[in-house]
């Protein structure tokens, strides 16, 4: 059957025309942005209307993707360029769609490299967008991978054209890490038509008629397939060992790149393993749980454990999103409904905390010139406001009680537990990890007075006179460093400026989802339960937990 709902197929033509008609606006930078946003606007709005059409209703009676839409793609080959939503890609793409104009309204005055232009940066950031919504929204496991390979086209130009010092050896290990688990996939992309030629009669890539295979495909086979699947995932998540593209690609990356990298292009690792190794090899999952979970743990106390003794502030939030994928993968390989409830959940607002905690850094380093930690100090004497943003952006990532994060690590825990209760324990560990590498992080940047070479050179280019006011211009800084100028630079807000009007525009919709989602996550876990109650049956496993309700 061809044709259906042309909603998702809007939803991602809207960011590819954006990216399209920005890319030309290369001599008027204001123009180029202006229409970079409103072409996010109109996705913002078809997101919404995707939301509004989805019907939990159906979900529960077993719908397992709606708003689909097919087409014949290549027939000879069973390839359909096919797309549908169930509530965990609904989500995800919701998520996007937030991000997306978050982003592109913290870059607006972000100063590029030289020879760079606001039109090569934004048009990238809407092609980066069209990409990933192709990602979630594909039916066609083949189409799936099209997608799968293409994100990291964009998001390669935004980490080497954009990035920091070293970006161009960043984006180059970023995407040969990539490409070979792309690879790697591919060839379990093709065995899987080939199997499905066997037990079906004609090869296909139709992810209904795939999962319906499943159960008749032999374990060791599955094994094989689910091999392929998880290296490519297990990259992009990242879980260790396969993780070291991550830190460095998010150091070098520019901030807006950085926050979709983190908050949205990893969670398509966990989505995989969510969309196709479950459902797809459910007997390969169960089998080789134990290893995924022993990885997930690693990775929740490396990663926290690398946190902690980070200089530099970027790759520090890099070490936190490996700590934290590390939870989404256990709550995955639990097999409870509590526990993938709470990982698809997190893979939300671990979108929305650590995409915040970026650009707070971000906020930080353009104001300082230096993503070293200890170039900072007593910053909250200066910007108040700032210091409270990164505050909240922290305390959601370690996941405080009444933040959006707590909820989902609390599913994640006691969804784990009845089944997996050793690797729960040791993962619990990691909580007391993330209290620790977070408010340290906050105490020596945020607290104490006046120090570090970033703050004090920012206050003495907008006081010369500091020397002569009595301060003192020691680098280290020092109790009372700088503390007469400091106060004048506030009063003016010059030198280290607290939050402007289009930075609070840019944090507010970010904190207010943050306690929002802490106090009412509610609402959208609604739409998440029924893909997960497919999941679980499609896994062939009862609930340890009898579910949410």
């Amino acid at each position: 059957m061809n044709g259906g709902n042309v909603l998702l197929l809007l939803l991602l033509l809207v960011p590819f025309v954006g990216a399209v008609a920005v890319a030309p606006l290369r001599a008027n930078d204001a123009l180029a942005k202006q229409v970079a946003m409103g072409f996010a606007a109109v996705s913002l709005v078809l997101t919404a209307l995707t939301w509004s059409s989805y019907s939990v209703a159906d979900a529960a009676d077993g719908t397992r993707f709606q708003l689909e839409f097919g087409v014949d793609w290549i027939p000879a080959f069973g390839t359909r360029f096919a797309f549908g939503v169930d509530g965990i890609a609904l989500v995800m793409l919701a998520l996007i769609a937030v991000l997306v104009p978050i982003v592109m309204g913290f870059s607006w005055a972000e100063k590029l490299p030289e020879g760079r232009t606001a039109a090569g940066f934004f048009s990238l950031l809407l092609a980066t967008q069209g990409t990933l919504v192709g990602v979630f929204a594909a039916t066609d496991v083949f189409l799936f991978y099209v997608f799968f390979e293409a994100m990291l086209i964009p998001m390669y130009f935004l980490i080497g054209r954009f990035g920091g010092p070293r970006r161009q050896y960043a984006a180059v290990k970023f995407f040969l890490f990539s490409l070979l688990g792309g690879l790697i996939m591919l060839a379990s992309v093709i065995g899987l038509f080939v199997v499905s030629g066997e037990r079906l009669g004609q090869g296909t890539f139709t992810w209904a008629d795939l999962q319906r295979m499943a159960e008749s495909v032999p374990e060791s086979t599955q094994i094989w397939l689910f091999l392929g699947f998880f290296a490519a995932f297990a990259i992009k998540a990242p879980l260790v060992p396969l993780h070291t593209w991550l830190p460095d690609a998010g150091a070098e990356a520019p901030v807006g790149a950085g926050v979709l990298l983190v908050g949205v292009l990893d969670k398509v690792g966990t989505f995989g393993f969510l969309r196709y190794c479950l459902p797809l090899f459910p007997a390969a999952s169960q089998t080789l749980a134990p290893l995924v979970l022993t990885l997930a743990v690693i990775g929740v106390l490396y990663g926290a454990l690398l946190a902690v003794g980070q200089t530099d502030m970027k790759r520090f939030v890099a070490y936190t999103s490996i700590a934290h994928f590390g939870f989404i993968a256990l709550g995955i390989f639990s097999f409870s409904s509590q526990a993938l409830s709470g990982a698809a959940l997190y893979m939300v607002n671990h979108g929305i905390s650590t995409g915040m905690l970026f650009i707070v850094v971000g906020l930080l380093i353009a104001r300082g010139g230096s993503r070293l930690v200890d170039d900072y100090g007593g910053v909250h004497k200066v910007a108040p406001l700032l210091a409270g943003a990164f505050l909240v952006a922290g305390l959601s990532s370690l996941a405080l009680p009444g933040t959006n994060s707590f909820v989902s690590e609390f599913l994640v825990l006691v969804g784990s537990f009845p089944r997996q209760p050793v690797f729960t324990i040791l993962a619990t560990v990691g909580i007391i990890f993330a209290a620790l590498y977070v408010l340290w992080m906050y105490q020596r940047t945020m607290q104490g007075p006046l120090r570090g070479a970033a703050v004090l050179g920012a206050l003495e280019r907008a006081v010369p006179s500091a020397a002569s006011a009595g301060g003192s211009t020691s680098a280290g800084g020092g109790p009372g460093t700088m503390l007469d100028p400091a106060v004048s630079a506030k009063r003016d807000g010059v030198g280290f400026p607290d939050l402007s009007g289009r930075e609070i525009a840019v944090l507010t919709p970010l904190i207010v989802l943050i306690l929002v989602l802490g106090f009412f996550p509610g609402p959208v876990l609604d739409v998440i339960e029924p893909s997960v109650a497919a999941t679980m049956t499609e896994v062939g496993l009862g609930d340890p937990v009898g579910g949410l309700r």
